[in-house]
């Protein structure tokens, strides 16, 4: 994406659950506004192509595999970045999602899903933060989702881990306000990824199940009339990490199209 407003010019990200989706989507974004990302995900192959492309023309971004879920790994990650570059934004956008029936949710399932979504989220967080509240600047957006705060039927385990990575996140801007540190929320609503396609196969059954919605399963429609791109949430997630957005923290910006009528 080539974007002309320069809003991160000279400044450095760290975007997780860069490889694909939405975390890709926001690397693309702040690349074309200036930055340089260290893209981290799991998925090491989809992240150095994803760096190949991205390094094609001038260096933009290093890919960094490791996983979330792993505290020592990511302490380790960290400490290696910060040798090369202070982190100045950080986008937490890695997550999963397995569908499943309360009845049918596994403790393996239950704690595999918290474990990135929420665990993953506190253990970068807190390795990025306690750096950028010691030279008293930073900014902090966590992608959590509208199924954060509106029950979703056979996503429980995903709701409340998302539910728990947004307030997380909001607790932590309140507690490192006073060091300069702003962290914000973005939760969108149904988004364009793989991780949709996944649970609503072809674009008739999400067409039907999502925009039209479904009171079987209690699910409202989107008001807007169309799924997200994963651009609409980079878009988000930018606002909130520049200085257009200086005098916020702890808020949380829903982007559904309407579809939790908030």
């Amino acid at each position: 994406m080539e974007l002309s407003s320069g809003r991160f010019t000279d400044r450095c990200a760290l975007v997780t659950g860069a490889a694909r989706g939405i975390g890709e989507a926001v690397v693309r974004r702040l690349i074309g506004e200036g930055a340089f990302v260290f893209g981290v995900d799991r998925n090491g192959d989809r992240l150095e192509s994803l760096s190949a492309e991205l390094n094609a023309t001038r260096r933009t971004m290093q890919a960094v595999t490791v996983d979330i879920a792993d505290a020592a790994a990511v302490e380790g990650a960290i400490e290696r970045i910060e040798a090369e570059r202070p982190i100045d934004l950080l986008v937490n956008a890695a997550g999963v999602l397995q569908a499943a029936a309360f009845e049918a949710t596994t403790p393996e399932l239950w704690l595999a899903t918290f474990a990135v979504n929420a665990h993953g989220t506190f253990f970068v967080s807190r390795a990025v933060t306690r750096r950028m509240a010691a030279r008293r600047v930073g900014s902090v957006v966590t992608v959590a989702s509208n199924a954060g705060s509106t029950p979703r039927v056979g996503m429980s385990a995903y709701c409340a881990s998302k539910a728990a990575a947004a307030m997380l996140t909001r607790c932590m801007g309140l507690e490192l306000a006073r060091s300069g540190v702003r962290c914000n929320v973005v939760s969108p609503g149904s988004t364009d990824t793989p991780m949709l396609r996944a649970i609503a196969e072809g674009p008739e059954e999400r067409a039907r199940l999502l925009i039209e919605g479904d009171l079987g399963r209690h699910r409202l429609g989107i008001p807007l009339g169309r799924i997200a791109s994963p651009d609409d949430i980079a878009a988000g997630v930018a606002f909130l990490l520049s200085e257009e957005a200086k005098h916020v923290t702890m808020h949380e910006l829903l982007i559904d199209g309407g579809a939790t009528l908030g």
